[in-house]
């Protein structure tokens, strides 16, 4: 994993019941980790696409995806390498949005995400329906920034933040669990930063 910009933050000598166990506030900071290197993906050549899993395939362009409702998430973040960012906001939509429109088969019970990168995490569907989930290109009102995603990443605030990939480019539906990049690399399966879900067998 490549890691650039300062890995500091402030350790509070009162615990913030915000902070799960292990982990620090970075503050106003926003540490850039990356198991690749960073694409420049021009918004005239983005795509997403929702398919496996799904009655219809479904694609969206630039234009088509930021034509969607878009809305604000607000809340905390948490990465397996200890720091978390607190009182953070991302803009985007619902991957219940995209999900919606792709009809998930009964049998769907995980998703695959992948970067055009080639990176992939996997989740269990559960954890990205319910507005779990984000599929975001602003924070805290400016556009996302290429290192940390943009134009487009996932946001699963709820686990830890190798979760939400950057450069997404597929979400695929699958009725099985499958490991992603740094699942076949000795993390977690699932990541609860609450139950501190770091590595396999934690």
């Amino acid at each position: 994993m490549a890691v650039t910009r300062g890995f500091v933050g402030r350790r509070a000598s009162a615990r913030d019941p915000r902070l799960p166990p292990g982990q620090y506030d970075v503050g106003s900071s926003w540490p850039v980790l990356t198991a690749e290197s960073t694409p420049s993906i021009g918004t005239d050549r983005f795509r997403l696409t929702v398919d496996g899993a799904v009655e219809e395939q479904v694609t969206w362009d630039w234009a088509q995806l930021r034509a969607l409702p878009a809305s604000t998430w607000r809340g905390d973040i948490h990465c397996v390498t200890t720091w978390s960012k607190l009182d953070t906001w991302f803009t985007g939509i619902p991957v219940d949005v995209l999900l919606d429109a792709a009809r998930p088969l009964p049998t769907a019970t995980h998703v695959m995400v992948t970067s055009s990168t080639g990176y992939t995490t996997n989740l269990p569907l559960a954890d990205v329906v319910d507005e779990k989930a984000w599929v975001v290109w602003e924070h805290e009102g400016a556009p996302l920034a290429r290192e940390h995603g943009g134009p487009v990443r996932l946001l699963v605030p709820h686990l830890y933040f190798w979760k939400s990939a950057k450069w997404i480019s597929r979400i695929t539906l699958r009725d099985s669990d499958e490991p992603g990049f740094w699942e076949r690399n000795g993390y977690h399966m699932r990541g609860d930063p609450w139950l501190e879900q770091r590595f396999d067998g934690d």
